[in-house]
């Protein structure tokens, strides 16, 4: 008996020991209640905040002033789009670059490719991915970190512009009003929920093998399984998107509004004819990730929207080549994929980026000091979406601004577009896709390397909306 008294109050010991080291004890409580001192500035912030947003009370009136809106060099362009409430920024950014570049190329009107079109393949394939990584892996237990993330991640509207290179090279393009916008392509998340937990399902019955059918038999099964799957996944799509169309008449316009041709076209050779390029190849994407070693090349593993497609390959490299390559570009009068922490130090009302825009420090009494990478590694940043990068400010050699072209509709931010500062520009530009032509041939040869695969779940590779 008494061993048995002495055991409970060594366990007892060991139990207010740990929260002496570890919990909040009354002492310790009485210790950070201190870091309130209640002072008559403190009381006045917590009134304002009783009835304020943080953001609203962090404006930094020192820098009140709308930034100068002139931009040294700047990219032709014509019309502000507009992805709603979806996450396809990736979507319409792609498509803006080479918009960007069929209008200089053909003098065309307010022209927009269809996001719809490729929306409705990029949906498929998406789920078609799905539910062949779930029968490349069907033998893994479900806990599988691979399985567990499939199945997290079935499937999304958000994406890179690698999506946009394999659909357009697989399905062609169309003209926007030949296959317009639905509310469901500008409302999109009740749409993913259902086709997500569709997919769920059905990834699951592949995940079985009914009596009856033999190994020999096993593969041909499930290949049927999966495309009759893919048939009721199609059935939403046409319901919620439309039918893409496969043969159509179009009507060229030129930037006067008069007619200039009538043709008929499928999506293939309006393709061919107004891009043409070899999107698949003719582009690199590079990327500022401070905590990855530059000059490497890097691949997310199941990153991409086709099972037929590729994968998402990067170079990283330090924030000042890739100013040297984007400076470049802009001058050569061609629009770049860009993407960024949008939500970071974001003045939206005048569409401006900027390191000053607000004082939380001041406001909350705190100082914030992590850099770039603290930030990226701690998941307190990353890439979150993509814009059409189209203007920089150079004064004495040096970029000191520049200008993206959004996809929020033309009354948002400035006219349409958004204004960064360069310093902004070093702290939360992640990733920037560029033609073949101004990217160096020192950093054209580090592709040849083969790329570091890292796994689907890294979170500085989530799609971008």
């Amino acid at each position: 008996m008494k061993k048995i008294l002495l055991l409970a109050c060594a366990i007892l010991s060991l139990g207010a020991y740990a929260q002496e080291k570890g919990a909040i004890s009354a002492d310790m409580l009485k210790q950070i209640e201190k870091g309130y001192a209640g002072t008559a500035a403190d009381k006045a912030i917590r009134n304002a905040l009783n009835v304020n947003s943080i953001t609203a009370l962090s404006a930094n009136a020192e820098n009140l002033a709308m930034i100068d809106t002139h931009f040294s060099d700047r990219v032709r362009t014509r019309g502000i789009t507009d992805q709603k409430s979806s996450g396809r920024c990736w979507l319409f950014s792609g498509l803006n670059v080479l918009r960007a570049e069929a209008i200089e190329k053909y003098d065309l009107g307010d022209f927009q490719f269809s996001q719809n079109y490729l929306f409705f393949y990029d949906q498929l394939e998406k789920a078609n991915l799905f539910l062949q990584a779930v029968i490349d892996t069907r033998d893994l237990p479900f806990e599988d970190r691979t399985v567990d993330w499939l199945f997290s991640h079935p499937l999304s509207d958000g994406g890179t512009f690698t999506g946009v290179a394999n659909l357009a090279t697989k399905y062609g393009v169309v003209p926007a009003e030949i296959m317009p916008e639905t509310l469901v392509a500008n409302n999109t998340s009740a749409m993913t929920t259902h086709l997500s937990t569709l997919l769920r399902q059905d990834g699951l019955k592949l995940r079985e093998t009914p009596a009856g059918v033999r190994r020999n038999q096993l593969d041909a099964y499930l290949q049927a399984q999966k495309t009759e799957m893919l048939k009721d996944v199609y059935h939403i799509l046409a319901i919620c998107l439309g039918v893409p169309p496969t043969e159509f008449e179009w009507t060229r316009y030129n930037s006067k509004g008069e007619a200039v041709s009538t043709k008929t076209y499928t999506p293939k050779s309006f393709y061919k004819e107004f891009v043409g390029a070899d999107l698949e190849n003719n582009y690199i994407m590079v990327m500022n990730d401070p905590c990855r070693e530059y000059g490497k090349v890097y691949e997310i593993e199941y990153d991409r929207h086709m099972y037929d497609g590729q994968n998402w390959v990067y170079v990283n490299l330090p924030v000042e080549r890739i100013k040297e390559m984007a400076i470049a570009s802009i001058k050569g009068n061609t629009a770049m994929y860009f993407s960024c922490d949008v939500g970071k130090f974001s003045d939206r009302t005048k569409g401006v980026l900027d390191l000053n825009n607000f004082d939380y420090e001041s406001l909350l009494g705190v100082e914030f000091t992590m850099d770039k990478r603290q930030r990226v590694m701690t998941h307190a940043s990353g890439s979150s979406h993509a814009m059409t990068l189209i203007a920089v400010d150079i004064k004495d050699g040096k970029p000191v601004k520049w200008m993206v072209e959004n996809s929020w509709g033309p009354a948002s931010g400035y006219k349409g577009n958004m204004i960064m500062t360069d310093e902004w520009f070093d702290e939360y530009m992640f990733r920037l896709v560029l033609e073949k032509k101004y990217v160096p041939q020192d950093i054209q040869d580090m592709l040849r390397q083969k790329p570091v695969m890292l796994p689907a779940w890294d979170p500085m590779f989530l799609p971008e909306d």
